[in-house]
């Protein structure tokens, strides 16, 4: 059955009293507790707090990476704790990128294979993945770097190749854990400019950071102390386009309807 486009559109990554312990001997330790939660299609949020805080916790259960101990996160509307492991890893593969500060790139793999990993897993035949890799490696300025391995790129050029990797499955959100972490100054405003062009484009993107210039140009900050977010959320840029979703999200980018039919999962029945 298709979806209502006309019904309204539910947040597309939504936490309700998320918590997150972890065993610790005879004991436990909340490393989420009760949070709280909505980001919509085509925000751009930055997520700060200290060492410890819980915002890596809470990026491995926003990514699928992980589940809460309590609480509900829903993708799309849809609950994901309705999801068995297969349909969590199809969810995590066809509407998440990930970036990490380590850039996780395989050496020994040139540029366009790193780029084009991804979409083995979502069973894509090998001409059309190398294409979307191609295409992907270009978005982000490397067309002259495709068939370099990750050692004879700097550490700037890495982060966007792992660009090109999160955005080639055209996902609905990226969630960036602190991307510019292991670059320079300049390599650093590089990449950010470039993951803000793609929300420009449409993308949703969520970024983790400990660097304040870089969570001062997100749309909004959300800031996590001691497992909670702490105070309210607020913008950073007095950007109506911040908060709202994409209407001209350019072709690419899958942003899914009311439930997760867009991309065959379902209402997760």
């Amino acid at each position: 059955m298709a979806a209502d486009t006309t019904a309204p559109q539910p947040p597309l990554l939504e936490g309700r009293g998320l918590t997150r312990t972890y065993p610790m001997g005879d004991s436990e330790v909340a490393a989420l507790r009760g949070v709280d939660f909505r980001i919509d299609m085509g925000e751009n949020v930055a997520i700060i707090g200290p060492s410890g805080s819980g915002k890596s916790t809470l990026l491995h259960i926003l990514g699928l990476l992980d589940r809460p101990s309590a609480g509900q996160y829903l993708f799309a509307g849809v609950d994901t704790d309705t999801l068995d492991d297969d349909r969590l890893a199809v969810l995590r593969n066809r509407a998440i990128g990930f970036v990490f500060q380590s850039f996780n790139l395989v050496s020994g793999e040139s540029a366009l294979e790193n780029v084009a990993s991804p979409l083995v897993y979502a069973g894509v035949k090998r001409k059309e993945r190398l294409e979307r890799a191609a295409e992907a490696l270009v978005r982000v300025g490397l067309s002259d770097r495709m068939h370099h391995d990750p050692s004879q790129l700097s550490g700037g050029q890495r982060q966007r190749v792992a660009i090109a990797r999160a955005v080639v499955t055209q996902p609905a959100v990226v969630l960036a854990d602190e991307p510019t972490g292991n670059l320079d100054s300049s390599s650093s405003s590089e990449v950010f400019e470039l993951l803000e062009r793609l929300h420009g484009e449409g993308l949703t993107l969520v970024t983790i950071t400990h660097d304040p210039r870089i969570a001062d140009r997100a749309g909004r900050i959300v800031s996590v102390e001691d497992g909670r977010i702490v105070g309210a959320d607020r913008p950073a840029l007095d950007d109506e386009r911040a908060f709202a979703p994409h209407d001209d999200a350019r072709p690419g980018f899958v942003v899914p309807p009311a439930g997760l039919d867009a991309i065959g999962l379902g209402d997760g029945s």
